[in-house]
This record gives C-alpha cells, structure tokens and sequence, in this order.
C-alpha cells in the first residue's frame, strides 16, 4: 500500500465517522426507513471535498435479518422502539473503502447482544496489529460472543477491502477455524461480527434491492443495455441500489422490470437477496475497517 493510498483509507474513514455519528444522533423510532437510508446517502454524498461516494447502499436490517436489506422507493416500512436495526455505511475515496456498521434498539430490549458483538469487535481489533492468523481471530470473535450467551453466526464474516472492491480476500471467519493464514502489512481490512439468539446461520430470502456489475456482456434488449452502462459508468463493481437506478434513468416500471431481468439472466449484474436468521430471532451486528500500514493498525472509523 503506498502513502497515498492510505491517506485515502483514512480520508473515507474521517468521513464515515462524521456520517456514523450524525446517524446515531438522528435516527429516531417512527421514522420510515426510506428517510433514515435517504438522509444517511446524502450525508455522504459529496462530503470530503465532493471526493466521497457511496460504497455500497446503506443497509437497514431489522431483528431476523441480518444484512442487505435496503429500503425500495416504495418502502413504507417504519422503525419501532422494539426493533433491532443493523446499519452498515460504506464510504469510498477513489475506490478505497471504509465500511462500518452499528446495532440500535431504543427499548434496550436486546442491549446484551449489541454488546457481545461490540465487545467481540473490540477484542479482534486488539490482535490486528500482530497481524493474528485467521482462525485465532475468529475464535476470539466466537469466544467473546458466546461468553455472553449468543451464537456466533458462521456464514456471515469480515474480508478483506480492496479498490472498487468491498468484499476481498480474505474471508475472516467469526468462528474458530485452522485457518493459519495471516493478515497482511499493506492490506485493508473490516472486522465484522454477528451475534444471535438464535442458530448461528443465515440463509437468503426472496427479497432483493442491491445488485452489482458481474461482466460487461451484450444484451439485446436497448432499455438493458442503456441501465448496463450507467452501472458501468457509475459504480464500476461496487454495489448499487435499485432506487439509484431508478432515479438515475426515469425508466418507466415496465421496462426498468424488464431491463433487470434481462441483465441477471446474462449474468452482467448479481444481486444480494436480503440474509435472514430464523423468523422472529434477533440478530446484532458491528464492523470496522482497518488498515495494516506503516507497522501498526490503524482504525479508519
């Protein structure tokens, strides 16, 4: 990693701290969702001297589901006290990701799970800096969570932050594993646990509001191909949501439908259906990035 490349990790983690610490301080039981994930994009849009853009969508995941849930334009949904929300931000600079996620519940109702995967965050980052192997991570985020009486959920992980790419090798386990493969000086990195009262494992729904370019292929469909190019153009591999295109393009419903299908068909996109834990167990959430440079570990939010 070169010196500027890590000025740029640092520059997108100053600005998701900013955007994280206005989120906690706004989101508000009785708001709608759309509005929390709306207020959240713009905070971020533009920020850092109009250098800062989005890394991913912001994810708004609630009680059994635990990541990639993303507020449609029709989303009516609103936030409860009882609710669990999971947010993830991601904030880019050229490409150099900071992604980082916290756990809300205004009741407190589930305020020992938050704290497991706080305190299990915690206690991996404390061993970043040795550059630990793999597994002995994951058992220190498995240990600490089960400590406080939760499960670990084991195919959910941290991973690696390369350019224009937020999820990169490697894959960093929040269980105990042999995996003796170490983390890397130059490197970026998000730790990322999971707790839940129930199973410990997540499986995909129906539902999907995020998607991301998977190759430039030839569709024959105009209003596809025309979507495929504002993808490219716009958010090269990084994720994206259906509603950005949506604003961006002013396709009618129909077509915008249809344009879709035809690109998941030509495997030119990929989507992120919403992960969810079994129906009505609760799943907390924490994340941090890091970089490995310069011989120390540096927190980027």
């Amino acid at each position: 990693m070169k010196k500027e490349e890590a000025e740029k990790y640092i520059l997108a983690g100053q600005i998701t701290k900013t955007v994280v610490s206005k989120a906690k301080k706004d989101i508000k039981a009785g708001q709608k969702l759309l509005e929390i994930a709306l207020t959240i994009e713009k905070n971020i849009e533009g920020a850092g001297e109009g250098k800062a853009k989005h890394a991913f969508p912001v994810n708004l995941s609630i009680n059994e589901n635990a990541a990639h849930f993303t507020p449609g334009t029709d989303c009516e949904l609103v936030l409860k006290e009882s609710d669990v929300l999971k947010v993830d931000i991601g904030c880019h600079i050229d490409g150099f990701i900071c992604d980082t996620a916290f756990t809300l519940n205004f009741d407190n109702s589930h305020a020992k799970m938050i704290e497991a995967t706080e305190l299990a965050l915690e206690e991996g980052l404390k061993i970043a800096a040795d550059k630990a192997e793999l597994g002995k991570i994951g058992t220190v985020i498995e240990k600490t969570i089960k400590e406080k009486g939760f499960n670990p959920i084991q195919n959910l992980s941290g991973h690696g932050l390369g350019q224009f790419e937020a999820h990169a090798s490697p894959s960093i386990p929040n269980i105990a594993s042999g995996n003796t493969k170490q983390l890397e000086e130059g490197n970026a990195y998000a730790f990322e646990p999971f707790a839940t009262d129930g199973e410990g494992y997540v499986r995909e729904g129906i539902q999907s509001e995020i998607f991301a370019l998977e190759k430039p292929v030839l569709v024959r469909n105009i209003h596809a191909r025309k979507m495929l190019e504002v993808i490219a153009e716009e958010y090269q591999t990084l994720p994206f949501a259906l509603r950005w295109i949506e604003k961006k393009l002013k396709m009618p419903e129909f077509q915008r439908k249809v344009a879709i299908r035809e690109l998941l068909r030509a495997r030119a996109i990929r989507s992120f259906p919403v992960l969810h834990e079994q129906p009505g167990k609760i799943v907390t959430q924490a994340e941090k990035s890091f970089i490995l440079f310069d011989g120390k570990a540096t927190v980027l939010c």
